[in-house]
């Protein structure tokens, strides 16, 4: 730990003992080591003020000068109004900055900016929401204090759906491919015999917290202001599908299972019962005000490169129409299954990010369908690499280990990739006709 922080053994001791102070240079010495956990452990407002600080001001935007740790402690000490404006600030900037990646990936995908997709409206809330929903999560929590299990058997959430809602449960051995059906009218619930065991009780927790939660569910998708009705609809289901995961992966009890075990995603599975693509998910879900945790990007890619899920709690954010960039591990994975790739990779604006990503096989129960195929990638930033075990084999450290990478060609500013599948929207290229390299055309 001394190694880590960079002081002597002794010194380390002394602070342990209450002999030293700890000074300004000392915190941020903690802070850059340990930032999950210094972070999460300072309780008062001063310290959260100057953690929102030091996060702002490590924005590539601000170069890359250190800061002074004694001058960031006393301008949050002497001025916590303007510390707490400029982080206000900060965040509105990277929210401007957000929207406008969505109008440039918009235009240059030639989409007109009213003419979104319901789906497309419900995955947008999601991202605006920060893909967290305080009231649903805290409320399926609550339930999973009720019935008290760990990890939730399949057994108990029926026993649950027929003693509170006087839901019955039985297996379909239907070959059409519905996961899921509700008759509400004879209060009977069918889930398909052939699915995985995770994925049944998903479907069981899912009809559950419908249920048990109807009125919060309605009450934030009421609250949507989502055009189209069938937005609405959409969004109360993405709703039941968040409340389910956060029924079988109570927020609190997640979160420290997830740190302790330095977010190995199969130890996670095995603790709460879910698959990897639904612990996956709720790593990324985990933004609770004071309690966060270690800030992911998740997303699920199809054989044919189409994001179908995405969501960053990160400085990176995904195109919103196309692909994604080529150099990325995730398009790898796909082809191969149940294998974890590994990547550093950094994005043009010098941020650096820790990636894994796995191949899965949701099979189809039939001869005559053909199983799914896609790939789930979940990662973080560098700087939280020792809390992310994937990292461990990786030199976060070099300055020519890290891939580059982009959002999408038509948004990458990058001039010299090899990979590069079509011109960035807003560059002039030339060509020159008596030389070929590679890529066709040089980037101007």
């Amino acid at each position: 730990m001394a190694a880590r922080v960079g002081l002597s053994v002794s010194y380390l001791s002394q602070l342990e003992n209450d002999d030293r102070p700890v000074t300004p240079a000392v915190a941020e010495a903690f802070a850059r080591a340990f930032p999950a956990e210094w972070n999460d452990g300072q309780a008062g407002d001063a310290e959260r003020r100057l953690a929102s600080m030091r996060e702002a001001l490590a924005d590539p935007f601000f170069g890359t000068d250190p800061f002074e740790p004694q001058m960031l402690h006393r301008a949050v000490e002497q001025q916590p109004l303007l510390a707490d404006r400029f982080v206000r600030l900060h965040g509105a900037y990277r929210r401007n900055q957000e929207q406008l990646q969505m109008v440039d990936d918009r235009i240059a995908s030639g989409v007109p900016g009213d003419d979104r997709l319901p789906w497309e409206e419900v995955r947008d809330w999601f991202h605006e929401a920060g893909n967290y929903v305080d009231g649903l999560d805290r409320a399926a929590e609550h339930l999973a204090f009720e019935l008290d299990a760990e990890p939730l058997p399949e057994a108990l959430i029926a026993h649950a759906l027929k003693s509170r809602h006087g839901v019955d449960v039985v297996m379909s051995a239907d070959d059409s491919g519905t996961m899921r059906r509700f008759d509400r009218a004879r209060g009977l619930l069918a889930v398909g015999a052939s699915l995985p065991s995770e994925t049944r009780r998903f479907m069981l927790a899912h009809q559950l917290v419908q249920l048990e939660l109807r009125e919060a569910i309605q009450t934030v998708a009421g609250a949507s202001h989502l055009r189209a009705a069938e937005a609405k609809t959409l969004l109360s289901v993405g709703l039941a599908n968040y409340a389910a995961g956060a029924l079988l992966m109570p927020y609190g009890r997640f979160r420290e299972a997830a740190r302790s075990m330095r977010h190995d995603i199969d130890r996670i599975c095995q603790r709460f019962g879910v698959s990897f693509e639904q612990a996956c998910h709720r790593l990324s879900t985990l933004q609770r005000p004071a309690e966060r945790g270690i800030p992911f990007f998740f997303c699920r890619v199809d054989m044919a490169g189409n994001i179908t899920k995405r969501h960053s709690a990160t400085r990176l954010q995904f195109a919103r129409f196309g692909g994604a960039c080529p150099l990325w591990i995730v398009h790898e994975a796909v082809a191969i299954p149940d294998r974890i790739l590994v990547q550093l990779a950094e994005m043009p604006d010098g941020v650096r990010y820790v990636s894994m990503a796995k191949g899965l096989v949701k099979p189809s129960g039939s001869f005559t369908r053909a199983p799914r195929r896609f790939a789930v990638a979940l990662g973080c930033e560098a700087e939280h690499a020792r809390e992310f075990i994937y990292a461990d084999g990786l030199d976060v450290a070099s300055a020519t280990a890290a891939t580059p990478i982009g959002s999408s060609c038509r948004l990458c500013p990058r001039s010299n990739c090899d990979q590069r599948a079509f011109p960035p929207a807003n560059r002039l290229i030339a060509v020159d006709a008596d030389e070929r390299n590679v890529v066709p055309y040089r980037v101007m």
